[in-house]
């Protein structure tokens, strides 16, 4: 049997889904990787058969995604020459995770697909909706449409929502607590952080950036360029997390019963919604970053309170559960979220 995974290289959460669940299903089929987007900082330990332009969101200096630089970045004749040239009928099953050139490419080819993102689960019906419009769920259902649906959500929605696949690198880590505060909020520019941060003098904060390519010392803040195995050593030894309300960041800090509060993009309407969810179980939620938060951090940093959560490892039951289908020759049932 052959398998392409493909997934959105926009941020890093993709990538650290994809490290779970490629090699399990390495174990059962051929299986072929492709990445579209251009934002990912993580080291991939498999061989990437597709690495494509696609189309992704730029985060900007002041809170959010720049919606200008995502404009100019857009390759409207780049983006249609890869989904018309993606051979996805040279495969018995493409599972999805966001990436909308092999999306698209199936969707025109009518080739089976199976979508299983975060981004589904935001999108049931049950789960927590970011105000009234309704342009952004209209993106989120779209930009890479399949049937087939599955999602992760910090908790059950639905019975086509899985909790968090955590991983091994996170899981088995050792947890400690040297007092330091973890924080990535790639959305802000390293000097806005610096201005808000060092209002407390006494705080080690240990920040990891996208902005900067060395380390910088600033009195009590270390600024540190994105590097996976630094950032898992910061959050499994630290007091706490700030960090955005994307999704693997919270779950990770979550699952290693860290004190978080998080910090959702202005014009992203997932980490809105996920914002909503993290309320909903106790995580504090910040608007914004800017001086007229600073009783609420304050407040946060002397709180003792941890939101406990319960995410076991199910991964290859859940791989199990929505290929196996595939491998008697039959069609999967047609299971939609959205």
């Amino acid at each position: 049997m052959r398998i392409l995974y493909a997934f959105q290289g926009t941020g890093n959460g993709h990538a650290s889904r994809a490290l779970e669940i490629i090699p399990f299903l390495q174990k059962r089929a051929d299986v072929d990787v492709l990445i579209s987007g251009y934002q990912c900082e993580l080291e991939l330990p498999f061989e990437i058969k597709y690495k494509l332009y696609g189309l992704s969101f730029i985060f900007g200096k002041r809170g959010g995604v720049d919606i200008v630089e995502t404009l100019k970045k857009v390759k409207s004749k780049v983006l249609w020459k890869e989904i018309k040239s993606l051979p996805v009928r040279d495969y018995d099953l493409i599972i999805n995770d966001f990436e909308p050139v092999s999306a698209w490419a199936c969707k025109l080819r009518n080739v089976p697909i199976i979508s299983l993102s975060h981004q589904n689960a935001v999108s049931d019906d049950n789960a927590p909706k970011y105000g009234r419009f309704k342009l952004e769920r209209l993106i989120l259902k779209y930009y890479a449409p399949a049937r087939n649906k599955f999602g992760f959500h910090f908790k059950t929605y639905s019975s086509a929502t899985f909790l968090p696949i955590i991983r091994k690198e996170i899981r088995y880590k050792n947890i400690t607590n040297k007092g330091h505060y973890t924080v990535y909020l790639p959305a802000y520019g390293d000097k806005k952080l610096i201005k808000i941060l060092s209002k407390f003098k006494t705080v080690k904060w240990q920040v990891f950036s996208k902005h900067t390519n060395q380390f910088q010392l600033h009195n009590n803040i270390t600024i540190h360029p994105i590097n996976g195995k630094e950032f898992i050593k910061s959050i499994a030894s630290s007091s706490g997390v700030l960090c955005g309300a994307g999704f693997e960041t919270p779950a990770e800090a979550l699952y290693l019963k860290k004190k978080l509060m998080v910090i959702p993009m202005k014009n992203q309407y997932e980490q809105q919604c996920n914002a909503l969810s993290l309320r909903e179980m106790g995580v504090p939620v910040l608007k914004k970053l800017n001086k007229k938060r600073l009783p609420k951090i304050e407040k946060w940093l002397k709180s003792s309170e941890i939101v406990k959560v319960n995410y076991p490892d199910v991964t290859e039951d859940i791989l199990d559960a929505i290929t196996l289908p595939y491998y008697n020759d039959t069609l999967l049932p047609e299971i939609t979220v959205v």
